[in-house]
């Protein structure tokens, strides 16, 4: 059996990595909690699982000794994630690791420095540093996730609302738990595929999120559609900062683009099952 080692171990999704390893009856022995601060491993150890200390800001080879698959979970600290990233990618390469399998973007666009989600370029030039590397990799172009909208749940309850400037725009999402699934089949499959692109079974429009946070909050919650300028005077009326708001408005503009919408069934594929709808996991927060 190969020893799998996951960055980000104690995070929000490559917790689930682990578990879903060891669902998928990998011995705890085989897997390698890579974390940059191991007490909060605590709990993987005590099922057996290694656990190392790692540093995406300066990352040891020898953390990845003996490992032949990794995955890289993308880092979460943006405007660094490209430098983060390369040193992981080195680190591995140096540790002679097998495979890196690394968590991407979902985007119809390629290549994917062309899209205009304002994620893509740091994980676009991730791909790119892969591809020159020499490292064999897997690309794992997740998409959005149904946690992201987790927060609307108090502002749409309070507001009453749901502000959008995405239009007709679909967003086919799912939630960690399936793409962390699928990232465990592909780490031990025998024979991955260069590419993934994963989505949720069905994109919803912002109209039906406002419905499913109607039902969830038992409340009506309607759809302020705005334009991008609009949103952006609303929001820094709001008291988010400039930065912040661009952000927010970019997604916005992506969706509104398609970018978000999904293709094909990658993900429901590798987990065998239909992915989790939006709903379920607004409900589960509640």
């Amino acid at each position: 059996m190969s020893t799998i080692a996951v960055t980000g171990a104690t995070g929000a999704l490559g917790t689930h990595v682990v578990e879903a390893l060891l669902d998928r009856g990998v011995a705890a022995g085989d897997i390698v909690a890579l974390a940059r601060n191991t007490a909060k491993a605590a709990p993987l150890a005590e099922k057996g699982v290694a656990v190392r200390a790692f540093d995406y800001d300066a990352p040891d080879a020898s953390a990845l000794a003996g490992v032949d698959r990794l995955l890289l979970i993308s880092g979460n600290e943006f405007g660094k994630r490209v430098t983060q990233h390369t040193a992981v990618i080195d680190a591995a390469k140096k540790a002679g690791v097998a495979l890196v399998a690394y968590t991407s973007v979902d985007s119809p666009a390629e290549p994917l420095r062309t899209s205009i989600n304002p994620v893509s370029p740091e994980h676009a030039g991730t791909e790119e540093y892969l591809a020159a590397s020499g490292v064999d990799h897997v690309l794992l172009r997740n998409g959005w996730y149904n946690e992201n909208y987790l927060g609307e749940l108090q502002t749409a309850a309070q507001s009453g609302g749901v502000l959008s400037s995405a239009g007709d725009g679909a967003v086919a999402s799912a939630s960690r738990r399936d793409y962390a699934e699928a990232a465990a089949a592909v780490l031990t499959s025998d024979a991955p595929k260069p590419l993934y692109r994963l989505a949720g079974d069905v994109a919803w429009s912002t109209a039906d999120r406002a419905a499913a946070l109607t039902e969830v909050l038992g409340q009506p919650i309607t759809v302020n559609q705005v334009t991008p300028e609009q949103q952006s005077e609303i929001l820094a009326g709001a008291g988010l900062d400039a930065g912040t708001a661009g952000f927010v408005i970019g997604v916005d503009q992506a969706v509104a683009a398609g970018e978000l919408a999904g293709s094909g069934n990658d993900l429901s594929t590798l987990i065998g099952r239909p992915t989790t709808p939006l709903i379920d996991t607004l409900r589960a927060a509640v």
